[in-house]
């Protein structure tokens, strides 16, 4: 993600205190068993990756995420300290591709139990034309209404996520993807730590079951809009919009904090009205200045879609589940669902 301004690295060692994100979702258990002893220590690289490692971990894992909530993950920087923290973990989740700081790190730690989240499951590009997945959907109606508009989106797109050329990281945003990495990682934690593989087994199933549940929801919620096609200022939402045949169309691309160009934001103006598009999202992590001035500009609405790379106290949710539900009404509301 080497297109992302870095900020100086003074700027984050103040708030990005090892320790403080080690959240463990069973950290009140902590004093009965004398600390973290005899917990697997689990470095996360950002809340998806904590996420996952939280719950299907359980009460056997102490999880510490490098990303501090409300810090922009892409912007990290790490301190000595926790380059340190990573070279004595048990077990290392991370995404390569989104944070470079951390895969370097990752990379020079020597950890044995170290797992690639994006390994797990396929990842594409949606800068570039795709076509020819199956997406494991039932009925080629379906099937061929969602290659239809997914190749609308990759044509409208011109952005290209991850490094130059790259595939696209945001796969946790597609709720099949990220059952597909829970899965994996399930199995890793089993491997690293067999003594208690039939929790971890359990945990995952139960996390999976949920994953499930939420796909049905969005398949549902999405089913009959009045439009196909939102407007993002973050371009995250490649592998959601193609899960449930809609049609993203980033503002400027994967930074945040881009100034689109003149000639985009006239291009904008035109796919709004031609495809009745009703709404400008923007993030939490970032500025909504671009968002609100484009929907002045074209008398569109705004509102929140949550990338969800970090919880905060604005997230609209306190977990993963709740904020893509969350995203999901807000998408239902722009969209037009029937």
């Amino acid at each position: 993600m080497n297109v992302r301004r870095l900020i100086p690295t003074t700027a984050v060692a103040g708030a990005v205190v090892l320790g403080l994100t080690a959240l463990s979702a069973c950290s009140t258990s902590d004093a009965a068993d004398g600390g973290n002893g005899d917990k697997l220590k689990v470095t996360a690289s950002f809340y998806p990756m904590q996420f996952l490692a939280e719950r299907i971990g359980g009460e056997h894992v102490a999880v510490t995420s490098l990303t501090k909530p409300g810090v922009e993950p892409h912007d990290l920087e790490l301190t000595p300290r926790q380059i340190g923290s990573i070279s004595e973990s048990d077990y290392v989740l991370y995404l390569k591709g989104i944070q470079p700081a951390v895969d370097d790190a990752i990379q020079q730690s020597g950890v044995k139990n170290t797992v690639d989240a994006a390994t797990l499951t396929t990842l594409e590009n949606h800068g570039a034309e795709v076509s020819g997945h199956d997406h494991g959907h039932e009925g080629e109606e379906e099937h061929g209404h969602e290659e239809e508009a997914h190749e609308e989106h990759s044509e409208g797109d011109g952005h290209n996520h991850g490094e130059e050329g790259g595939a696209d990281p945001h796969i946790w945003l597609d709720p099949v993807k990220y059952a597909e990495v829970a899965k994996g990682v399930g199995k890793s934690l089993e491997k690293a730590d067999p003594d208690h593989a039939a929790d971890y087994k359990k945990n995952t199933e139960a996390l999976v079951g949920e994953l499930n549940k939420l796909n049905t929801a969005y398949e549902t919620g999405l089913k009959n809009t009045a439009t196909k096609t939102f407007i993002t200022t973050h371009s995250a939402f490649g592998y959601l919009a193609e899960r449930y045949g809609l049609t993203q169309q980033g503002i400027a691309g994967i930074d945040p904090e881009a100034e689109p160009t003149p000639a985009r934001i006239q291009e904008l103006h035109t796919i709004a009205e031609k495809e009745k598009a009703t709404t400008v999202f923007f993030e939490t992590l970032a500025s909504d200045k671009t968002a609100k001035t484009l929907a002045k500009d074209t008398g569109l609405k705004t509102g929140v879609l949550d990338p969800l790379e970090g919880i905060t106290k604005k997230s609209q949710g306190a977990d993963y589940i709740e904020v893509m539900e969350s995203n999901l009404t807000a998408l239902q509301k722009a969209l037009g669902a029937k």
